[in-house]
């Protein structure tokens, strides 16, 4: 299937490993030419190498820095000589128990993972309407369909986004120019977070890595663990041509382990 998106250009957020990583794969083998973020420049480097060999005749620029901050945004902005395509994403905040968060805690959980996705949104969308075509994918977490206790900063900015997004995408001067603004909600997938999660468990209970990874995977209808590369599909197509009939939803991608109907 062509999706239909070769040629235009996408900002992906905190892409240099992980779901982010995977995205910017997936719009890369698509033909998308790419702006591609992350603190660390060494790996965004080794990032942009690896797509520019994945697909040769894209562009992809890199903007090493915090994309949580103003100077971190509008240098990724600039970089990217039109938006299409903007995927948000950020490492979620640390886990814990609510009573030893204090306000600056929760305003960093804020700040990363409910008020940059805004405000990246809020530059980039109205030329996107403008131009007739847009396509927004914010990674959220499958926490915000079923909260974790210990994640309750994680649960609060990123439940935040949801319902802010949920009022936005349905604008008619946004779906109706054929800007949608969609959400993804990843499981436990194989990424380095997953991987430190589990060390600091171990860490904490003694307990073999290997030996909560297996009990973690038992838990999943799958039985394993998701990889990057296949939520970079479903985020390539919901960025798709084929996917302007797709507005305001949270898609939940996890193997199965959320019991609900709905």
């Amino acid at each position: 299937m062509d999706f239909g998106i070769a040629g235009r250009w996408a900002l992906v957020c905190a892409a240099s490993k992980g779901l982010g990583k995977g995205c910017a794969q997936a719009l890369a083998r698509e033909g998308v030419n790419l702006v591609i973020t992350a603190r660390g420049d060494a790996a965004l480097q080794a990032t942009a190498a690896e797509l520019r060999g994945l697909a040769p005749g894209i562009e992809v620029r890199t903007v090493a820095g915090d994309i949580t901050t103003p100077e971190g945004r509008a240098a990724a902005l600039v970089a990217c000589p039109q938006v299409d395509i903007l995927v948000n994403n950020a490492g979620g905040p640390p886990p814990g128990d609510f009573r030893q968060w204090d306000r600056e805690a929760w305003i960093k959980a804020l700040d990363a993972n409910m008020l940059t996705p805004i405000e990246l949104i809020k530059a980039t969308v109205d030329a996107m309407a403008a131009r007739g075509f847009g396509r927004i994918v914010n990674i959220t977490s499958g926490a915000v369909k079923a909260p974790i206790d210990i994640l309750g900063l994680s649960n609060g900015a990123r439940s935040g986004l949801t319902g802010f997004v949920a009022g936005l995408s349905r604008q008619p001067q946004l779906a109706g120019r054929n800007v949608t603004i969609n959400n993804l909600l990843p499981g436990a997938f194989d990424t380095d977070r997953l991987q430190i999660t589990f060390k600091g468990a171990a860490a904490k209970t003694g307990t073999p890595v290997e030996q909560l990874a297996q009990a973690r995977r038992k838990t999943i209808p799958a039985q394993r663990f998701g990889q990057a590369d296949e939520f970079g599909a479903l985020c390539a197509f919901v960025c798709s041509q084929h996917a302007g009939y797709l507005t305001g939803q949270n898609l939940l991608i996890d193997g199965g382990a959320f019991g609900g109907t709905f």
